[in-house]
């Protein structure tokens, strides 16, 4: 049996989820703001320089919602479900005076990004002053961010989508210390397991599966032609206090992550809190 345990080990070991690529199409962006026409208009011209990479030798058609458009949640989910588009942007406390306090993303913004379909790209509120200088100029440094990256097409899709022609894409995974160090506190106390050798040989695995993944999105981005640099950051850390020390350190255009759990009316993971802290550069949620 014990044979038989180690060829399937084996076996198991050496299967590799490939990264699955797919240009993702965006031919229509809904751009919502609570402003007066000029001011909406100008905000419509910032983010089509900032998206410049979307641009394709079809026109993407913009369609802009201003602030006497709407006045509820509800007014703008029949907006999106009206124009059907394939991203939303706005930015942070839309219709609200809260982006004096950073504490939320605001109740607007919470709707569309739980109860649409359509990612969501999350630009620094006009008039809070928290964005970086290079904030809005670019897409040239891109970080993908998640803790389950071995699998994670969609997310490595869009982030690829959004970042310029020779930029760099950052691909971060992190494995949660706490959540490894209390499956190695019971693992320990299994008398026929030995510790040392099963925390060496889980944290290998563990760190493995990604940095293998993100090897196939290097080859299989290559194989497609398509023209940016890929890094990797793979490791262990207290998700969300490692996960801004790593943002905090690169100097970021846009932040790609997911916003829905599958299976509950939440935002994914660590996004929510990450959304909140992380207000000096634009977010895209998908």
């Amino acid at each position: 049996m014990a044979q038989v345990d180690q060829f399937e080990s084996i076996f198991l070991s050496s299967v590799k989820e490939r990264y699955a690529y797919e240009d993702i199409k965006i031919k229509k962006v809904l751009v919502v703001t609570d402003l007066a026409v000029k001011a909406s208009e100008d905000f419509l011209q910032q983010m089509q320089d900032f998206l410049e990479c979307l641009s394709t030798e079809k026109p993407i058609k913009w369609v802009l919602v201003t602030g006497r458009d709407f006045k509820s949640t509800s007014d703008i989910l029949k907006l999106v479900k009206k124009h059907k588009p394939d991203l939303i942007c706005t930015y942070r406390n839309l219709h609200s005076d809260a982006w004096k306090y950073p504490h939320s993303l605001g109740e607007h913004l919470d709707v569309m990004i739980q109860l649409t379909d359509t990612p969501v790209c999350v630009v620094p509120h006009p008039q809070a002053g928290r964005a970086d200088q290079h904030a809005l100029e670019d897409t040239n440094s891109v970080m993908a961010l998640t803790d389950h990256l071995a699998d994670d097409h969609a997310l490595v899709n869009y982030a690829v989508k959004f970042t310029e022609a020779k930029g760099t894409l950052r691909l971060l995974h992190l494995e949660d210390t706490a959540g490894f160090e209390k499956m190695m506190t019971a693992i320990s106390k299994i008398s026929t397991i030995e510790t040392d050798d099963a925390r060496r040989s889980i944290s290998e695995q563990l760190l493995k599966e990604p940095r293998d993944y993100i090897q196939s999105c290097i080859d299989v981005l290559e194989e497609n032609e398509i023209s940016i640099t890929i890094k990797s950051i793979v490791g262990f850390g207290h998700h969300l206090t490692e996960f801004q020390k790593k943002i905090n350190r690169q100097k970021l255009d846009l932040i790609v992550m997911h916003g829905k759990e599958a299976d509950q009316l939440a935002m994914h993971g660590v996004s929510y809190p990450l959304a909140v802290e992380i207000r000096q550069i634009p977010l895209l949620i998908i």
